[in-house]
């Protein structure tokens, strides 16, 4: 069900490179902004040409289009909860020149048009816990605050994947239980990559990788670091070799384990 919201106006909007600029996002000043996660999400995903891709939760469509520039002729559509959002999802296709169809909808009441198979789904679902103390901005509260669980999201996806179809999703590591619970018998063959800030700290974030009736044995990747260095220093440039290439040029995340 759509939430009744206003259209962001051009002064309230950023407009953002990602991937060394091969793509502008228009973004809310105040709300939520699109960083590192969804690149990783879209660098990720095996589709190839011609297959099909479902967003859910798109928000501006930053992974969905990361993955369209990526892959050409991958055919995409988003789900997104918020019409704010999925207007600019919308803008940002048609500047880009990278067709997106974006519904707006919610995850447990999807809309009619997507109730059909997908060769993958993506997902970058809301990874703060409910409670403590939300953001003043209502926009960037409901994208990055829990309030569906991640076994709903799993389940979701596993509903609109076809028989062979990828789930890719992108969380906290602490939902990664959580999600592995929400297999059941219908997902298999599933990969976990942690992403881990710096090299000896521990990850704070997890790519989850799943097949629709898959049987492959679970596989625990070895961890991709994002940043040179024990800590933060400056401004300077701190990617490692690997990390650049995903999140500058958009290279595939996973090529290196298949």
């Amino acid at each position: 069900m759509s939430i009744p919201a206003a259209m962001f106006s051009d002064d309230e909007l950023s407009d953002d490179k990602f991937l060394c600029g091969r793509l502008h996002l228009l973004q809310p000043i105040k709300g939520y902004r699109a960083a590192t996660d969804p690149v990783l999400l879209a660098a990720a995903c095996p589709a190839k040409p011609g297959e099909s891709v479902l967003d859910l939760g798109c928000g501006v469509g930053a992974a969905a289009l990361c993955l369209g520039l990526r892959v050409p002729g991958v055919r995409l559509e988003g789900l997104e909860l918020q019409p704010d959002y999925a207007d600019l999802a919308r803008r940002n296709s048609e500047r880009n020149a990278i067709p997106v169809e974006v519904h707006e909808g919610d995850l447990a009441r999807m809309p009619a048009a997507i109730r059909k198979d997908f060769d993958h789904v993506i997902a970058n679902p809301p990874y703060y816990p409910p409670g403590g103390s939300p953001s003043p901005v209502p926009g960037r509260a409901r994208a990055m605050q829990v309030e569906t669980p991640l076994a709903d999201w799993v389940a979701a996806a596993s509903r609109r994947l076809r028989p062979g179809g990828w789930l890719t999703l992108i969380c906290g590591a602490d939902g990664l239980p959580q999600v592995l619970g929400a297999m059941g018998s219908k997902l298999g063959s599933a990969a976990v990559l942690p992403l881990a800030p710096r090299d000896g700290r521990p990850a704070l974030r997890i790519l989850f990788q799943a097949r629709k009736g898959g049987r492959a044995a679970f596989r625990l990747l070895a961890p991709l670091v994002i940043h040179h260095g024990p800590a933060h220093d400056g401004d300077r440039e701190s990617y490692t070799p690997e990390a650049n290439a995903i999140l500058r040029e958009g290279a595939d995340l996973l090529a290196r384990f298949r």
